[in-house]
């Protein structure tokens, strides 16, 4: 597959959907340990909740490194320039390794501090720290596993990843409940047991990916010194650590969201928990989608096909909507029953389907956001990222926030109502922008062609 040459409609389908398939059966992982944690008890549910902006943090990095990477290899692809691309794999390699170290340090020591600003104490607390101490010991594997799918993404490789997470699915329906409960020699180890499954599969996947990129032609057995930090560090951090942060942002906007919704009551917090996985199944067709518009303008980018770069944004955009609509219209009516099949609380269920149903209107937003962003972070333009992001986690929800819940005094529902608000406005600003750069590209290729 060539993605700068092959019919554009034809390549978002084949790096998509591969993606795509991948991605719901990571989804289905995260709901897998939510159904479990419910049977603990609300508390374990809550814990899992709560502690999920960290964990996310990691993810976050990883991701974003990982994006950063796959633009810079499928620029220098993109530019037929193999030594350049296989060098920037090996660096990607070991910033990732040394970052890691960093981020499961931090988080031991920072995480109780985060957990008691949520309001959370006692056994709830308690619950909370014995799973996310595992979960940091497996933050290597985490972020490892990421960069090396980033050296096969930016080859057009999403398969392997697809693999990798129904590979994750499948021994996570098995892990999770032996581990909780014990069996063949283990001990029941309750929310710990989620944790480590989590960890070992993490570690199963990052083997398998390194193999399917050994096979790959970026990969020569490289000396010791292919890993020694040069300036190609520098460009990896200015590439990566902005879309990192972008999604750092996220992890703070789900900090900001719980910290509100825990001011009116432990169920809420836990309805966000089981909504959220529940919108995360739906949204999943598109994600597929992002990582395709980032592959595929990478290497259009680097070649200098910018028409190709507008229709890759065109067509799957075109796609994502469609979707998403369908979703939308899915979602609404079924709300209720997709909550009751992970909790009988009706407490819990009543707040869920309340979120559910204003984000069957809110999905479109997430498709024009996402898909822009991932544009421009193929073209190496990965500020904005950061920029809308800190609007839409974090100064736009404190004051929507806060208006809607307290000063309108519509408690958990103006939460959701903001998430609404936000999203919108922070999908038609970065459409508007995203617009502009492709704008300001086609007049520069136009004037290229005028002077040659």
């Amino acid at each position: 597959m060539d993605l700068t040459s092959d019919p554009i409609p034809k390549l978002v389908r084949r790096i998509g959907i591969p993606a795509s398939i991948g991605y719901f059966f990571n989804t289905m992982y995260n709901v897998v340990d939510t159904y479990f944690a419910g049977y603990i008890s609300t508390d374990a549910l809550a814990a899992l909740s709560i502690s999920f902006p960290v964990f996310f943090i990691l993810i976050a990095i990883g991701s974003g490194i990982s994006q950063g990477g796959t633009a810079l290899i499928a620029n220098a692809l993109g530019e037929k320039d193999k030594d350049k691309a296989r060098h920037t794999c090996f660096q990607c390699i070991s910033f990732g390794i040394l970052l890691s170290i960093v981020l499961a340090i931090t988080g031991y020591y920072a995480t109780p501090s985060l957990f008691g600003i949520l309001g959370a104490t006692g056994e709830y607390l308690d619950i909370a720290l014995d799973y996310m101490n595992v979960i940091l010991c497996g933050t290597v594997f985490l972020v490892l596993q990421s960069i090396i799918n980033a050296c096969l993404n930016a080859q057009g490789d999403t398969k392997s990843y697809r693999n990798v997470l129904i590979m994750g699915f499948v021994l996570n329906c098995i892990l999770d409940p032996w581990f909780l409960y014990g069996g063949l020699g283990v001990p029941a180890l309750g929310i710990k047991g989620i944790a480590l499954a989590t960890v070992l599969i993490q570690f199963l996947g990052m083997l398998y990916l390194f193999h399917r990129f050994s096979k790959t032609e970026l990969w020569k057995k490289p000396t010791p010194s292919a890993f020694k930090p040069t300036s190609t560090y520098r460009d990896i951090a200015k590439q990566g650590l902005p879309a990192s942060f972008n999604m750092v942002t996220v992890a703070i906007g789900i900090f900001v969201i719980t910290w509100f919704i825990s001011l009116f009551s432990d169920e809420s917090v836990a309805a966000y928990g089981i909504a959220t996985r529940i919108e995360q199944i739906v949204l999943l067709p598109t994600i597929g989608l992002n990582i395709a518009v980032l592959s595929m303008t990478g290497q259009n980018n680097g070649a200098g096909h910018i028409g190709r770069v507008r229709e890759t944004l065109s067509v799957s955009m075109r796609y994502g909507l469609w979707m998403m609509v369908v979703g939308g219209i899915i979602l609404y009516p079924m709300a209720e029953p997709m909550m009751k099949a992970f909790t009988q609380d009706p407490l819990v269920v009543s707040h869920g389907v309340n979120y559910l149903r204003i984000a069957a209107i809110t999905l479109c937003s997430y498709v024009i956001l996402f898909q822009t962003v991932n544009l421009l972070q193929g073209l190496k333009r990965p500020m904005f990222a950061l920029v809308i992001g800190l609007y839409r986690q974090i100064v736009a929800p404190l004051l929507v926030f806060y208006l809607l819940a307290f000063q309108l005094d519509m408690k958990e529902n103006g939460v959701w109502w903001g998430v609404f608000l936000v999203t919108w406005s922070a999908a038609i600003l970065t459409h508007f922008y995203g617009r502009h750069i492709l704008k300001g590209l086609k007049e520069e290729d136009s004037k290229a062609e005028a002077a040659a």
